[in-house]
This record gives structure tokens, C-alpha cells and sequence, in this order.
């Protein structure tokens, strides 16, 4: 048996075993699904190949991705592994993996300590910043603005620039980051 043909014939003991770990009976399952009592019944004991017509609608109505019906293998590990790095005394953690595009990180700023003078600086790119908590002092230009958590700033980060702390504890931020200029854009759906 080839592996296609194997993964095709554990799909109906996989959906026999779902629908009586739920406690419903195939006429039960016919109603929620519209498919009828003798095709399911085929479908679980392998008397009927599985498709996706069929097995959408099955996947909905016990609650699981079509990927743990049909017993497909995992891709790899999706989750992002944190690596915090430290510069200018601030803690990046990448929240990207990829190289090139827009970059995402936390940015974590300590607290203000009577700091020198800010030293603006400019780089190619364009940046999106959102306050997760703290105060978020940010020159821009010659603005001076401070923001609040859930406020947000985008900018061309060849404006001059410096980002810090405004208040007595660290700041958190989402920032977006694309060195050749990329712009995030959000849109509300009106409801």
C-alpha cells in the first residue's frame, strides 16, 4: 500500500472514532452536515474514498482542521523561537524569522534615568510603532510626542529620529520595520 492509499484508509476509522467520542450518531451527524447517513457510514468503513466536498463539512461539525482529519504530516515546528538581543540599551525580540521585508520585534526601552541628550539618528526605511505599555518619547523631526499604550506612529525613518522612555518605568512597543520603505497599513471594517 502506497502512502496516499494509507492516509485515505485511516480517514475512516479517524472519523468513526470522532463521531462516537462526541456521543452522535451518524443520523445526528447527517443533519449538522447534509451529507447522508449511507455515505457516512461508507466513509468510516472505507467503502467510499474521502474528498473534500465530504470531508469540509465533517471537519466543521466536530471542531477539528481538516489537516487532523486526513492525518497530515507536520510541516515543522511553526512557532517563532525568541532570541532577545541587546543594543543601545534597549532588548529587541525578533518576532520574524525570514530575512528581507518588513521585520517585526517587541522593543522593550528602560526607564528614563536622566539620560544626555537624545542623538537623533536617520537610516533608510520606514517604521510602524505601537505602545504596549509605559510612555513612548519620540522625536520626530522637531516634534516631540508622547504616546500612550494602544497609540501608534508611523514614520520614514529617514526623518531624524529617537525613540525612549517617557515616564518612570520601561516602555513596551510592537514595531514593524521595513528597510526598503514598506508602509503598514490597518483598515477597520465598519460594522
Amino acid at each position: 500500500m502506497d502512502e496516499l492509499s494509507a492516509v485515505l484508509a485511516a480517514v475512516g476509522p479517524r472519523l468513526r472514532e470522532l463521531r462516537r467520542a462526541r456521543g452522535i450518531t451518524l443520523a445526528d451527524l447527517a443533519d449538522t452536515t447534509g451529507i447522508s447517513e449511507s455515505t457516512l457510514s461508507r466513509l468510516e468503513s472505507g467503502g467510499r474514498r474521502p474528498n473534500l466536498e465530504l470531508l469540509l463539512p465533517l471537519a466543521r461539525a466536530h471542531g477539528v482542521p481538516l489537516d487532523e482529519l486526513v492525518g497530515a504530516p507536520h510541516t515543522g515546528d511553526p512557532r517563532v523561537h525568541l532570541t532577545p538581543v541587546r543594543r543601545f540599551g534597549m532588548t529587541f525580540v525578533p518576532l520574524t524569522r525570514r530575512a528581507g521585508g518588513v521585520q517585526a520585534h517587541k522593543l522593550v526601552i528602560p526607564a528614563s534615568e536622566g539620560e544626555s541628550a537624545p542623538d537623533l539618528k536617520t537610516h533608510e526605511g520606514y517604521e510602524w510603532v505601537y505602545v504596549l505599555s509605559g510612555l513612548l518619547r519620540l522625536l520626530l523631526g522637531d516634534r516631540d510626542l508622547v504616546l500612550r499604550p494602544g497609540e501608534v506612529a508611523e514614520f520614514d525613518t529617514t526623518v531624524p529620529h529617537w525613540m525612549g522612555s517617557a515616564g518612570a518605568e520601561p516602555v513596551e512597543l510592537l514595531v514593524l520595520f521595513g528597510q526598503q520603505g514598506e508602509r503598514a497599513h490597518l483598515r477597520a471594517r465598519t460594522t
